[in-house]
């Protein structure tokens, strides 16, 4: 069967089991696990799935993909990002770090840092930080998403309002051409936009397949954003509107 023939089968495996897995299509259509990552990569590149550690999800559209499965993709492209943010980010200032398993990777990145003030409403991030006897953690509280260990709702919003922090490194569900960050979580989409309205200065961490997902609600413009940190070189139409918003482009991971 050529992979003509096999890549709407796939994708209807997919789509009826949410994920699917290197080892069971190479024992479903009787070829290699090499033929099946290269039909997985093929379906990826076109924006059909997303690879994991092992196979490869659907692509997302109203609904968030796992939490497990989004910490494992592209997950070596997140660490590199995550260092060459925190490269960016002096010790002894104020910092908002929030729902994300890129925002995670940058706290992984933050241990060493000296005598920072970390709220988060990340239960992940405020863990990872626990491990920095420097870093003074702060939690906003809110309705636990359990799913990720996010803090959302009005509890989570208010609490961001009582404070001007230096530095805000956020994540984001998606990128669309038009340089536009968006969630799949109306509530997490209203934190987001106090995180950002209560900072001084706002760092973006998002890998190159942000801008082949979608998520139906709007957080703000990468014009809003100071610097994006990605793996890949943008779009050229995307990368001139960075210019000219003055939206500071760090890429080549």
């Amino acid at each position: 069967m050529s992979n003509n023939f096999r890549h709407p089968v796939i994708l209807d495996i997919a789509r009826k089991t949410g994920k699917v897995t290197v080892e069971g299509l190479a024992e479903h259509f009787g070829v290699t696990h090499q033929t099946i990552r290269r039909d997985l990569s093929e379906l990826a590149d076109m924006g059909r799935l997303e690879r994991v550690h092992g196979g490869a999800v659907i692509a997302s559209g109203t609904i968030n993909i796992g939490y497990e499965d989004r910490r494992q993709l592209n997950a070596e492209a997140k660490i590199q990002i995550a260092k060459a943010c925190a490269q960016q980010i002096p010790s002894g200032i104020s910092l908002f770090l929030n729902i994300g398993t890129s925002t995670e990777a940058v706290a992984q990145e933050l241990l060493t840092h000296k005598d920072l003030m970390v709220v988060t409403n990340n239960m992940n991030v405020a863990q990872i930080l626990a491990g920095n006897p420097n870093c003074e953690v702060i939690v906003t509280g809110g309705h636990l998403r359990r799913s990720d260990g996010g803090l959302v709702g009005n509890l989570a919003t208010e609490t961001i309002r009582k404070f001007k922090f230096d530095l805000a490194v956020v994540g984001c569900s998606a990128l669309d051409r038009d340089g536009d960050l968006l969630d799949f979580d109306i509530q997490e989409v209203s934190v987001s936009q106090a995180i950002l309205n209560q900072s001084r200065k706002t760092f973006l961490v998002a890998d190159h397949t942000k801008f082949s997902r979608s998520a139906p609600a709007r957080i703000a413009s990468l014009s809003d954003i100071d610097v994006f940190f990605t793996d890949r070189p943008v779009p050229d139409d995307l990368f001139k509107a960075c210019r000219d918003w003055h939206t500071e482009v760090v890429c080549g991971v």
